[in-house]
């Protein structure tokens, strides 16, 4: 059998980093093929020169045994090859026929691709209503959306970059049947992903990259989630230590938070109450969309609408201060957004520093203490194993893993007594996220009260003492993690429970803050 993909010698050098040296892939027809590796391990450049985004300075790409030297993402299409993005390329005010659309010749009618998306949402499982604009879908079928679009190009080659970061546990099974159908058609499928019991149920063959280099080949099917972790990072994958712990006072209190949509396409929510105390990692699970990003903006102090007594801090009523004066008071927060939220591209690392420090020790009659905030950035680098030019690099020139381990990293610096975290992990590769884990974990233990907002079910698994769950603006109690189940919480994600169920009796829940 004739390889579909061959790569060759691959090399792109910038400035400051070799991307890929001299990378060898093969991809043969119907096989779903695996790219695993750290965050700036060089897969998204090598993926972008497959699609034609990034050129490469040396090596040769070879399409169904022929030479070729891709100009552009169209050229890349028009050959055969699509790719899936991990943060979607949709416009909410368009419909779903419309967004998909764009991506075709200019005289594609509108009547006939709805029914052509109808067809191939069907012949794959897919679901989909042409005629619904997109903000009123949610994460996973904006997905299916992109997934559409693809498949309509009829490629031969399907590029996937971290498709399940915003599916539910039954999602997840869905895109791996359709993912195995097309396979069974033929159809070639790169896979990129951090998720090692993913890549070993679903993937065929798995190219293993660590420094812009291939370190492996291997048949994941073959290996354990160990084996793989070395093959990547050179060394076994730290083992996460977490026990039960006895949640001390309450720390943070919401109760009846209402808040109306702030911009047409927010999310309204609705009666928000909970309790999170001293001591515990209280996990938060919900499909994006929800309500999480607003929940958390009323908590952080972004929006400030919510009723003054309706959070507290230590028993201090807090919903009117802004986010200066919590963090003042003692509240931590990681953003979602890595880049233009929890930091200015364009400004070093040093500087980033002051997002969140600003105090005697960085600030001194309103002069910035240069020393101080280097200081303060190198000691987070070296802490927390960032991997960066140093305290003067630039926010932008770090991976999404680095970065989100300086940010991670100077947050827990402050030592706060209440730490808001949404998505640690997304998109950071399994050692980087073994360390963050541990972190929270470790703050937890030294007395801080940490809330984990996370699309990742095994990670709210691995490190909450409780679970809670937001659907459709609305907060299902939370019950202790050894009395749930994956498959329980990921229908509670999809805003299905009962209204009688919807609150856990009261003695379990003093059993276990108690215990």
């Amino acid at each position: 059998m004739n390889p579909r993909l061959t790569l060759t010698k691959i090399t792109k050098r910038y400035p400051a980093v070799v991307a890929n040296d001299g990378v060898d892939l093969v991809v043969l027809p119907g096989e779903i093929h695996a790219v695993l590796g750290e965050n700036g391990a060089g897969k998204s450049t090598l993926m972008k020169i497959i699609y034609g985004a990034v050129k490469p300075d040396a090596g040769d790409v070879i399409w169904n045994s022929r030479e070729v030297h891709i100009a552009n993402p169209a050229a890349a299409r028009k050959l055969g090859i699509a790719m899936v993005f991990q943060h979607f390329s949709l416009f909410d005010t368009l419909t779903v026929a419309e967004n998909i659309a764009l991506g075709l010749p200019g005289d594609t009618k509108l009547d006939e691709l709805e029914k052509r998306i109808t067809a191939t949402a069907r012949q794959y499982g897919l679901e989909l209503e042409p005629q619904r604009h997109v903000h009123t879908l949610s994460v996973g079928e904006r997905q299916r959306v992109e997934i559409v679009r693809a498949l309509l190009t009829n490629p031969q080659l399907l590029i996937l970059d971290e498709p399940t970061s915003v599916l539910t546990p039954q999602a997840v099974t869905k895109l791996f049947e359709t993912l195995r159908k097309l396979a069974s058609e033929g159809c070639s499928i790169l896979y990129i992903s951090h998720k090692l019991d993913e890549i070993r149920a679903l993937c065929h063959t798995c190219t293993v990259m660590r420094g812009g280099k291939v370190t492996g080949v291997c048949d994941p099917r073959q290996e354990s989630s160990a084996s793989l972790s070395r093959m990547m990072i050179g060394a076994e994958l730290p083992q996460l230590k977490h026990s039960g712990s006895a949640a001390g006072k309450v720390a943070l209190t919401v109760e009846g938070l209402s808040l109306a949509k702030n911009h047409p396409f927010a999310t309204e929510l609705r009666d928000i109450s909970f309790e999170l105390h001293a001591g515990e990692i209280l996990g938060l699970a919900g499909i994006s969309g929800n309500g999480q990003q607003e929940l958390l903006a009323a908590l952080s102090g972004e929006d400030p609408r919510a009723g003054h007594a309706s959070i507290k801090l230590d028993g201090q009523p807090i919903g009117r201060l802004n986010a200066a004066q919590r963090r003042a008071k003692g509240l931590g927060f990681v953003p979602e957004e890595r880049l233009g939220r929890g930091a200015v591209p364009e400004m070093s690392l040093a500087n980033n520093v002051l997002l969140s420090h600003q105090g005697p020790a960085t600030v001194g009659w309103g002069w910035i203490k240069g020393r101080a905030i280097n200081a303060l950035a190198a000691s987070i680098i070296q802490r927390f194993n960032v991997k960066a030019g140093g305290p003067q690099s630039a926010a932008k020139s770090l991976s999404g893993g680095n970065l989100q381990k300086f940010i991670v990293g100077r947050e827990i610096m402050r030592s706060p007594r209440v730490l808001l975290v949404a998505q640690p992990t997304w998109g950071v590769d399994v050692g980087a996220t073994a360390q963050i884990r541990a972190e929270l974990i470790a703050m937890r233990d030294a007395g801080c009260a940490v809330l984990v907002i996370s699309e990742e079910l095994d990670e709210l698994f691995e490190i909450s003492d409780r679970l809670a769950v937001l659907a459709k603006g609305r907060l299902r109690p939370a019950i202790p993690t050894a009395q749930a189940t994956v498959d329980q919480i990921g229908m509670w994600m999809s805003g299905l429970w009962d209204e009688a169920d919807a609150a856990p009796p009261v003695e379990v829940y003093k059993e276990v803050v108690n215990a």
